[in-house]
């Protein structure tokens, strides 16, 4: 098989794993937030908004360092595991630590289920980082789809729990959020962590041994790598992030809910472009290596196919905004003009530019990385969280989650910006301009028809109707390609050709 189709079929796989685990969460939204009142939801979503910032730090951007690491020489792959386990763990226990004594100090969180539910789903965090560890053997062998079936199965164990609790062992009476039930919703996470780690580790152990290891030079070496990267990791979930904990602290735990039914969403997506760099970085890193221009074609190629993902995901989720908004939580949580209420689809339409301006500055932030100038990441993650960080203290008072979901939009737009330009100085490549004209004028295209759909989806199955009109849509999009030619035929021959 070609590198391009080991490209493909890797990130083929994990973008079906994510789109089977996206339609999973929609189901765990559905559940928690018809289960729980918008503040309890609020406080559900938040439990996992504050340990980000943690888990973030225990993973120190260690797995995306691993793969290039191993990628480089696959015999080391033994040895650079053991090393980054080692380091994994100790970051995960200090860390998770660390949260679990921050959250119980915090005046605004007294008398809330925040404290306990961050105790709780610290486990949950542990099994997640200790996965992704196992899971960089089969980023660097391009075996993903183990590790796609793995996440579905414990995404289902999951909600099979989740189900158990809302309908037999703590169902909802008189209005109130069951307090018991609260908490057994985080239980049902840590379990489905849980037989995903198990999962990940029976089929990685048949490639290489999984035995933490201590090489004080090894580890010293790949932790000085992943540092700067892993700064910017944190730095981006703080800009990302912070916004949630900022509208908790300044408009309360009922905000938070209406703005993080709409974060769900974007993060049923935002994982896809990690997913597919993660799988072009090794190829990429050899390139460089070998010192050919194969290099250029890789970073076009995925330039367009970054944009070609985002933008449709950005014009469906704008014209549909508020039937999504329906599926995925309950009316609780919709818009309603009549009360001069905003609801979460006026998030979800905000939120889904930075969605696609997240896409594309992942690419130049990997090719960052792959030159080894991932301290420059750092930098740049610096400027946008003081933006973003100041930004948010001046709107959110005023305009709450709508001026936290615009702030994201600038903040990430402004990476995009910077990380294109400082990559372009350490690699010169190249974009197909009119290519991206192609995509965004198919999108829009795209956009109208399933506007004027709308109404007819609407007169069968009401709201459900995005149901129809999200695989419509994609058939007129892929359509709409073709006949732009945004893929041409040298594009299919690279991926098709055996």
């Amino acid at each position: 098989m070609s590198t391009a189709r080991k490209i493909l079929s890797n990130t083929i796989w994990q973008v079906f794993g994510r789109f089977t685990m996206a339609l999973l969460a929609v189901i765990t939204v559905k559940i928690v937030t018809n289960y729980l009142s918008v503040e309890g939801y609020g406080e559900y979503a938040l439990v996992y908004e504050f340990l980000a910032f943690f888990s973030i730090a225990a993973d120190m951007g260690l797995f995306t360092i691993a793969v290039r690491e191993m990628s480089k020489d696959e015999d080391q792959i033994p040895k650079i595991l053991g090393n980054v386990l080692t380091l994994r763990t100790i970051l995960i226990a200090v860390m998770m630590l660390a949260g679990m004594i921050t959250v119980f100090l915090i005046p605004r969180y007294e008398d809330t289920r925040i404290p306990l539910g961050v105790a709780i789903a610290t486990l949950s965090v542990f099994f997640t980082i200790l996965n992704g560890t196992v899971t960089s053997v089969l980023q660097t062998k391009l075996k993903m789809h183990i590790s796609s079936l793995a996440q579905i199965s414990s995404k289902v164990i999951q909600v099979a729990y989740m189900l158990y609790v809302v309908l037999v062992a703590f169902p909802k009476a008189g209005g109130a959020d069951p307090i018991q039930g609260f908490y057994h919703l985080l239980i049902a996470g840590v379990i489905g962590n849980l037989v995903m780690l198990f999962i990940t580790q029976h089929f990685v152990s048949k490639i290489a041994p999984i035995r933490y290891q201590f090489d004080k030079q090894l580890c010293k070496n790949v932790f000085l790598k992943a540092l700067p990267y892993g700064i910017a990791l944190i730095l981006n979930t703080i800009y990302f992030r912070i916004d949630s904990i900022l509208i908790s602290l300044i408009r309360g735990q009922a905000e938070v809910g209406i703005y993080a039914v709409a974060m769900r969403v974007l993060e049923a997506f935002a994982i896809i472009p990690l997913y597919f760099m993660n799988s072009v970085l090794p190829v990429l890193t050899k390139s460089l290596k070998e010192k050919t221009d194969q290099y250029k074609k890789i970073i076009t190629y995925s330039f367009d196919f970054l944009t070609a993902l985002g933008m449709p995901l950005l014009v469906g989720a704008y014209v549909l905004a508020y039937p999504i908004v329906f599926i995925v939580s309950s009316p609780e949580f919709l818009t309603r003009t009549d009360e001069g209420f905003y609801g979460s689809d006026i998030a979800l339409k905000i939120l889904m530019f930075a969605l696609v301006f997240q896409f594309l500055n992942t690419l130049f932030a990997f090719i960052l990385l792959a030159v080894n100038k991932q301290s420059r990441i750092l930098y740049i993650n610096a400027a946008c969280v003081l933006f973003n960080l100041i930004g948010n203290i001046i709107v959110i008072p005023y305009f709450g989650f709508r001026g936290a979901a615009v702030t994201s939009v600038l903040s990430e737009f402004l990476i995009l910006i910077l990380t294109a330009v400082v990559a372009h100085r350490y690699l010169k490549y190249s974009i197909n301009l009119l290519t991206t004209f192609k995509i965004v004028i198919s999108a829009l295209l795209m956009g109208v028809a399933v506007h004027y759909l709308q109404p007819v989806s609407y007169a069968l199955l009401e709201n459900a109707g995005v149901l129809l009109l999200v695989p419509v849509g994609a058939i007129i999009y892929g359509i709409l390609l073709i006949l732009t030619k945004a893929v041409d035929k040298k594009m299919l021959r690279l991926l098709l050709k055996k």
